[in-house]
C-alpha cells in the first residue's frame, strides 16, 4: 500500500472517507494560515511587561530622561567645577570681596585682572551669592541633598509601612483593630505642626560625637529622617494592609498554610510579591512629597543646617535680594519644579504600567 493511500475504512470506524469530498476542501495550509495558528507569545515577566508599557508612555520617558540628566549633573559637576559649596572665592590666596552677587557668567575685578595676566578661571555659571560663593555648585549640592532626603525618607517610609501594614493585614482580628486605631490617631494630627515641633525638639536633643558620620550629616538632616519615619509611613501601611486583606483569602495562601508554611514566609514569598505594583507606585510618589517637605522646612529655617545648602534654604536666602537678583530664586525654584514634576509623572507612568487593575 502506498504512503499517501489511506487504509480501508472499517464499518464502525470514525475515519473520514476522503473520496466523498471534493479536493479544494482539503488543500494544504498556506504559510499565512500556518502563522495564524502560532498564537503563542514570547515568555515575559511582570517586570519586563511593566517596563515595556512604561517606555510606551512619552511623559514617563521624558520625566525619566530629565531625572537621569539631573542625577548625572549632581554627580559629575563637583568633579569638574573647582569650587566647593562653602568656599569663599579668592584669587592667589586673597579673598575676593568684589565677587559678591555676581551675575551669571561674569567675573569680579580681581578675577578679570587675573585672567588678563594670563591666568585661567572657571566661569560662575549661575553667578555668586551674597557671601562670594559660587552659586551653581551650591545649587548642585542643594539638589543632591534634596534628592538624598527624598530617597532615604521614602525608604524609611517603605520599610516601616510595609512591616506594619503586613502584620496588621495578615494577623487581623483585635491586633488589626488596635494597630489601625494607632494609624487613625497619627492621621488626625496636623502634619506640618508636628513636623515643625519635632524638628525643633530633635534638633536640640540630638547630639553626635564630633567627626562622626552623623555629625557631618547634621542634626537637622537626622531630624528630618526621624520625622518622616514617625509620621509619613501611615499611608503606606494602610495601602499594604488593604492589599493583604484581599490577597490572603486566595487559594494559594490557603495551600501554603496547609503545608505548614510560617506566616513570615507566606508574607515574604506569596503576599508581598503580589503587592509589588502598589509598593513601587507608592514609593515613587512618596519621593516628591518628601523633597517638597524638606524644601519647605529648609525654607522656613528648620531644615538643613548651614553652610550645607538645600534647594529650600537657597530659595529662602534668595528672598532678601529678590528685586535686585531674581535669578537667585529662579534657579532653585526651577530645580524643585523639575524634580517634583518629573517624579510625579514617573509615578503616574509606573502606576499605569504596573497596576494590573488599570487597562491601557
Amino acid at each position: 500500500m502506498e504512503n499517501n493511500q489511506l487504509p480501508k475504512k472499517h464499518l464502525l470506524s470514525a475515519q473520514l472517507d476522503l473520496s466523498k469530498f471534493s479536493a479544494p476542501q482539503f488543500e494544504a495550509a498556506t504559510d499565512e494560515e500556518k502563522r495564524q495558528q502560532d498564537v503563542m507569545s514570547k515568555s515575559t515577566t511582570f517586570f519586563k511587561d511593566g517596563m515595556r508599557k512604561l517606555f510606551k508612555n512619552p511623559l514617563a520617558v521624558l520625566s525619566l530622561v530629565i531625572l537621569l540628566l539631573i542625577l548625572l549633573t549632581v554627580i559629575i559637576a563637583p568633579m569638574i567645577i573647582p569650587y566647593s559649596y562653602e568656599e569663599i572665592l579668592s584669587v592667589n590666596g586673597k579673598r575676593d570681596k568684589g565677587a559678591k552677587n555676581l551675575a551669571p557668567f561674569t567675573y569680579s575685578e580681581m578675577e578679570q585682572e587675573y585672567i588678563d595676566a594670563g591666568g585661567t578661571r572657571f566661569p560662575h555659571i549661575f553667578g555668586t551669592d551674597e557671601q562670594c560663593r559660587d552659586y551653581f555648585i551650591r545649587v548642585v549640592y542643594g539638589t543632591r541633598i534634596s534628592l538624598s532626603v527624598g530617597f532615604f525618607a521614602s525608604l524609611i517610609v517603605l520599610i516601616i509601612g510595609m512591616i506594619y501594614g503586613s502584620i496588621s493585614g495578615y494577623v487581623g482580628g483585635k491586633t488589626d483593630l488596635i494597630m489601625m486605631r494607632i494609624v487613625d490617631i497619627i492621621y488626625s494630627l496636623p502634619d506640618m505642626l508636628i513636623i515643625i515641633l519635632l524638628s525643633v525638639v530633635l534638633n536640640e536633643v540630638l547630639k553626635f560625637p564630633s567627626g562622626s558620620a552623623l555629625a557631618k550629616l547634621g542634626t537637622n538632616m537626622v531630624s528630618l529622617f526621624i520625622v518622616f519615619g514617625l509620621l509619613y509611613w501611615v499611608g503606606m501601611a494602610r495601602l499594604i494592609r488593604g492589599q493583604i486583606l484581599s490577597i490572603k483569602e486566595n487559594e494559594y495562601i490557603l495551600a501554603a498554610r496547609a503545608i505548614g508554611a510560617k506566616p513570615g514566609r507566606i508574607i515574604r514569598r506569596h503576599i508581598l510579591p503580589n503587592c509589588l505594583s502598589v509598593i513601587i507606585i507608592s514609593t515613587a510618589l512618596q519621593i516628591p512629597s518628601a523633597i517638597f517637605t524638606e524644601s519647605f522646612l529648609s525654607f522656613v529655617g528648620i531644615g538643613v543646617k548651614a553652610p550645607m545648602p538645600s534647594l529650600g534654604s537657597l530659595a529662602n536666602s534668595a528672598r532678601e535680594g529678590l528685586q535686585s537678583y531674581p535669578y537667585k530664586l529662579i534657579f532653585p525654584a526651577i530645580m524643585i519644579c523639575l524634580i517634583v514634576l518629573s517624579l510625579n509623572l514617573l509615578g503616574d507612568g509606573l502606576r499605569d504600567a504596573f497596576d494590573p487593575k488599570l487597562k491601557r
